[in-house]
């Protein structure tokens, strides 16, 4: 008889961000501890959470162009929309859940935050037995000299959260909200106001990609997928045959097919 598994049996230690906090000690915090979204509280109460996302949505408009990074707080990027769960429920209903949010939120039976589940805690647990053509998702390419105003506007109207970049033919990287995000952080510091709108049309996509590119090939088996995955802390990998792409694996598309 197979033992159930429980919530607490999957659940880590939540990471939370103050909403008074700023928006750039967030993105660290995200960074450094390889976490998004981060758990969004104010006076011990969950809020909502702040993801890289919405960061990189916040710093890449022209609204916010005059302001410095670091003076923009938590609270404009949270994120209400959010769901919970209680330590004894079976991880079942998580993968409903993960299937929409990139985090759960744990709470005790006295409404306390305790923990928190995201999709990499339940693949840790729980692994789909599909061949590796029943996880894959639809890739997105992007050139590498493409104008990353343009990168983000279709982002933006696609709801897109990234692209793997294509540079004469060959496939060198991949860029998503986070490389946006650490970009727009970096350029709003460095570039004074009246400067701004012209230097950010001559940032390319090869400027802030993440390369090299780490790929898998259509032959690898779907478990060491997710153990390179959870090793290189990535949310997404993409897939080839015959040195083409053949279609991309994502920790979303993982809980799909539990």
């Amino acid at each position: 008889m197979t033992k159930e598994v429980f919530i607490k049996d999957v659940m880590v230690k939540p990471t939370t961000i103050a909403k008074s906090a700023k928006i750039t000690e967030a993105l660290d915090k995200m960074l450094d501890e390889g976490i998004d979204p981060l758990i969004a509280v104010n006076n011990n109460s969950v809020v909502g959470t702040v993801s890289r996302q919405a960061i990189a949505e916040k710093l890449g408009s022209r609204q916010n162009s005059d302001l410095a990074p670091a003076s923009i707080h938590v609270a404009s990027v949270v994120e209400e929309d959010f769901t919970s769960v209680y330590p004894d429920e079976s991880i079942n209903v998580l993968i409903p859940l993960l299937q929409h949010y990139k985090l759960v939120v744990v709470y005790d039976s006295d409404h306390k935050l305790i923990g928190q589940v995201s999709a990499g805690d339940l693949l840790k647990k729980c692994r789909p037995e599909n061949g590796i053509e029943q996880v894959l998702e639809k890739v997105i390419t992007i050139e590498a000299d493409e104008r990353v105003v343009h990168l983000r506007r279709r982002m933006l109207d696609d709801n897109i959260t990234r692209f793997v970049v294509s540079d004469n033919n060959k496939y060198t990287g991949i860029v998503t909200e986070t490389d946006v995000a650490i970009a727009m952080r970096k350029f709003r510091e460095s570039t004074r106001d009246q400067h701004q709108d012209h230097r950010i049309r001559n940032l390319l996509v090869k400027d802030i990609m993440s390369s090299p590119l780490i790929s898998v090939d259509t032959s690898a088996n779907v478990s060491d997928v997710i153990d390179l995955m959870l090793k290189k802390n990535i949310s997404s990998v993409p897939v080839t045959a015959d040195g083409k792409l053949f279609g991309i694996i994502t920790r979303r598309s993982l809980v799909n097919a539990l």
